[in-house]
């Protein structure tokens, strides 16, 4: 099977940050693996903008170099890559001043879809909006995308929404997260709405509870001052976790449109309960053959900050009342992976007597190996009686669709080309960051107010032994973590 693939508009795309971590390792290989597929029209063009002092041929060079780095199995496409990198200019720009201003201006084409790309810290967006504005780089059509952390509270966020509403509409602003276009992801809408064998069922008569896990190998590393400023629940469970649930939860959208979807993604968080601190474990990993502790990677022995944390939340509304959704994230865990765990409720009556307790499980794997499994129970083969086993009906989707029907697309690649065809749907509204952040403010305050410590847990395991009793107290357990 081999994937369509459909070009966009001629586009003039500038990355604000273009000499920065994220252009070198995901925007422009990403851009790249787009040109060599396709889906880039000859008229497109790429600007990058940052602070270096740098000509277009130096940027050239450089985007080279990190293709070369990060391109993966198209690094080598020497052919493509010349004709790539003609596509680039790079002016050296100054966010608060008037550096290059006049320049990027003279790069703007008419008739072209503009996007700007703030790959740059949060306090630089409002002073390039406003740039962007008094240098009338902008129309009506043109898009902003702004990565995260867009904001670290709800009153920095609110922040935030203004600076970038009082120069761009809502349908402008393409708040990112990557998560969001990973094909899996995007495919639990599909497997949700788009088969009967699902939707019946996906409510509390017949779910039992709801695992969301995201488990990562790695330290903070190199990240330790931001890491120690944020921790794991700002990191990860306000927007990655967040985003993942609310797909897992929310009502059927009236149609496939941007604004149907968030609508029913901000009801799933408005209706989220505030979380007890019993519900909740933090923890840091512990130093091992990994590598350091947490503590000594921020450089702070007395820090407070967690590289782990696992919670039990419920949501209010007629759908999910009574059903737990347990959400889990790490660093220095056992295994990368991130999973969705769709546990089914027990037999109201088995005929076949009295056996270990057997149900159905729909696991989403979202990374690595993509794909899904539903767990059936059967007979176990051969004579001695009605014995029953579990075994998976496995959909691999590199194994059911081919390497080309997977579609192993990166997610920054999907999302790129989402914001110049001007499609919203996989990017999160105003509203839902605030909602977001109004209902994670409390949770962390909570906390600081309480002055609780996170608890240790070595390095390559799987948490807290804490988090084994959050689900224990409840007579479940948590999946493993297994790559």
């Amino acid at each position: 099977m081999v994937s369509r693939v459909i070009p966009v508009d001629p586009f003039d795309l500038v990355i604000f940050g273009g000499t920065g971590d994220l252009a070198r390792r995901k925007i422009l290989p990403g851009l790249f693996r787009r040109f060599c597929a396709g889906q880039m029209p000859p008229e497109a063009c790429v600007v990058g903008a940052a602070r270096a002092d740098m000509d277009t041929d130096g940027y050239r060079a450089f985007v080279g170099e990190a293709i070369a780095e990060f391109g993966g199995d198209i690094a080598n496409d020497t052919e493509n890559l010349g004709a790539f990198l003609q596509r680039m200019s790079y002016v050296s720009i100054d966010a608060r001043g008037e550096k290059g201003w006049i320049e990027l201006a003279g790069l703007m084409r008419e008739s072209m879809v503009r996007a700007f790309y703030f790959s740059v810290a949060p306090g630089l967006f409002g002073d390039l909006a406003e740039r962007l504005n008094q240098h009338g780089l902008t129309d009506a059509d043109s898009r902003i995308v702004v990565e995260k952390p867009f904001g670290r509270d709800l009153a920095t966020a609110k922040e935030l929404n203004r600076d970038l509403a009082a120069y761009f509409d809502e349908g402008q602003i393409y708040r990112i997260d990557h998560y969001l276009g990973k094909e899996t992801v995007q495919n639990l809408m599909a497997v949700r709405f788009g088969n009967m064998l699902f939707e019946p069922l996906w409510n509390s008569q017949y779910v039992d509870h709801i695992q969301i896990t995201v488990a990562e190998t790695v330290g903070v590393g190199g990240r330790g001052e931001y890491y120690d400023k944020s921790g794991a629940m700002r990191d990860m469970v306000q927007n990655h976790l967040m985003q993942l649930l609310c797909l897992i939860a929310m009502e059927p959208p009236s149609k496939f449109d941007p604004d149907a979807v968030r609508d029913e993604k901000l009801k799933v968080i408005r209706a989220l309960d505030a979380v007890e601190p019993h519900h909740i474990v933090r923890g840091q990993y512990e130093a091992g053959e990994e590598g350091p502790s947490f503590r000594e990677e921020v450089n702070d022995p007395r820090s407070r900050t967690e590289s782990y944390i696992a919670m039990k939340i419920g949501v209010s509304n007629w759908r999910w009342a009574g059903t737990p959704f347990y959400l889990r994230t790490g660093k220095r865990l056992k295994a990368r992976c991130s999973e969705i765990h769709v546990v089914f409720k027990e037999l109201n009556h088995s005929i076949f007597g009295e056996q270990e307790d057997h149900r159905n499980v729909l696991s989403i794997r979202l990374q690595p190996n993509e794909g899904m499994t539903l767990g059936v129970t059967i007979k176990e083969p051969g004579p001695g009686g009605m014995r029953l086993v579990d075994v998976p009906l496995d959909m691999s989707f590199a194994d059911a669709l081919g390497a080309d029907g997977a579609d192993q697309t990166d997610a920054y690649e999907r999302l790129i080309m989402d914001v110049i065809r001007g499609n919203q749907t996989l990017f999160m509204r105003g509203d839902e960051v605030e909602a977001a952040w109004a209902w994670t403010d409390p949770i962390i305050n909570g906390w600081h107010t309480r002055g609780d410590v996170p608890k240790t847990y070595d390095s390559g395991s799987e948490g807290p032994v804490d988090a084994v009793q959050l689900l224990a107290r409840d007579t479940r357990v948590w999946r493993k973590v297994s790559s």
